[in-house]
């Protein structure tokens, strides 16, 4: 499932982010969501999102909950 829609996301999910610095190679940095950044209900690159460890990127790929 991919990171479009804010709706599929809430704190605790387990989920693959794109670092604005790995846009470019496509690293994904894997994490669970703190904090909603994106307030708009759907993003076309994914919906931005805080990791618990404070890492800031977009959403990837939604790996499961916790």
């Amino acid at each position: 499932m991919n990171g479009q829609h804010r709706k599929d996301i809430y704190p605790g999910l387990e989920v693959a982010i794109i670092l604005k610095k790995d846009q470019r190679s496509g690293h994904l940095t894997y994490g669970c969501v703190k904090d909603i950044l994106t307030s708009s209900s759907f993003h076309s690159r994914g919906i931005k999102v805080r990791l618990e460890d404070g890492q800031v990127g977009r959403v990837a790929e939604i790996m499961g909950n916790e």
